[in-house]
């Protein structure tokens, strides 16, 4: 029970990575009363001596290998006061990414689900998980958080695929390679992909020139090739 007057905080994460062709995230079917059966976010109660981000990581920590999310950023604090039953809860949520060449290892209780296709979620775990793909999507315009969706080394047209699969729509791999190498986010590895099964010539290999967030152009936008005749960013 909470004490009179008190209104409980929770910690949530929206830990998102592209799984084939569409973002997935990360949630688990509760096992007891309210909204059993439900899927939701991970996370739980605000510890007493913690911070929203040291308690975010804590409870991620239950669900997945931290190693294996490359960026954590805070979202938004939800404080509707109809967003799930009484008592009153006030969460704070966050957005965690992973790579998508990383499998990390869940519990039998906790899977990763497309976003556009979510399960029956929790109180409003799905609005909560659709404003983190928004965040997401603005921020691979203007930043280089492209880096913690991808592998440590990558051809272009794997990366198109990552962000064309983020965005929600086609992606040019030109455009993407030169605005990015403009802004100063890729660089080459000197090295080259393995040759497919038809042959050809072995794609150049990139990775990013960091791997911690920093915003790159602030004003940029990637829009569909039909929004953009140009092709500026």
């Amino acid at each position: 029970m909470e004490a009179e007057g008190l209104i409980a905080h929770d910690v949530l994460a929206v830990v998102l990575r592209i799984t084939g062709t569409v973002p997935s995230v990360l949630l688990w079917q509760r096992a007891r009363e309210p909204q059993d059966g439900r899927w939701a976010l991970p996370g739980g109660r605000l510890g007493a001596a913690e911070d929203v981000e040291a308690s975010v990581r804590r409870h991620l920590a239950e669900k997945v290998d931290l190693a294996e999310v490359a960026h954590v950023e805070q979202l938004s604090v939800f404080s509707d006061p109809h967003r799930g039953p009484a008592p009153r809860r006030v969460a704070t949520a966050f957005v965690g990414l992973v790579p998508s060449d990383a499998d990390p290892a869940v519990p039998a209780d906790t899977a990763w689900h497309p976003v556009d296709a979510l399960p029956p979620t929790a109180f409003d775990h799905g609005d909560i998980t659709r404003a983190g793909l928004e965040r997401l999507r603005a921020k691979l315009s203007y930043t280089n958080i492209g880096f913690a969706l991808a592998p440590e080394a990558f051809t272009i047209s794997e990366l198109r695929r990552l962000y064309a699969a983020a965005l929600g729509h086609r992606v040019s791999a030109t455009n993407l390679q030169r605005v990015l190498t403009r802004r100063g986010v890729l660089v080459p590895t000197g090295t080259t992909a393995a040759p497919g099964p038809s042959g050809g010539r072995p794609a150049a290999l990139f990775r990013f020139s960091e791997r911690a967030l920093r915003v790159t152009d602030p004003f940029a936008t990637l829009r569909p090739p039909s929004c953009d005749p140009s092709g500026s960013s």
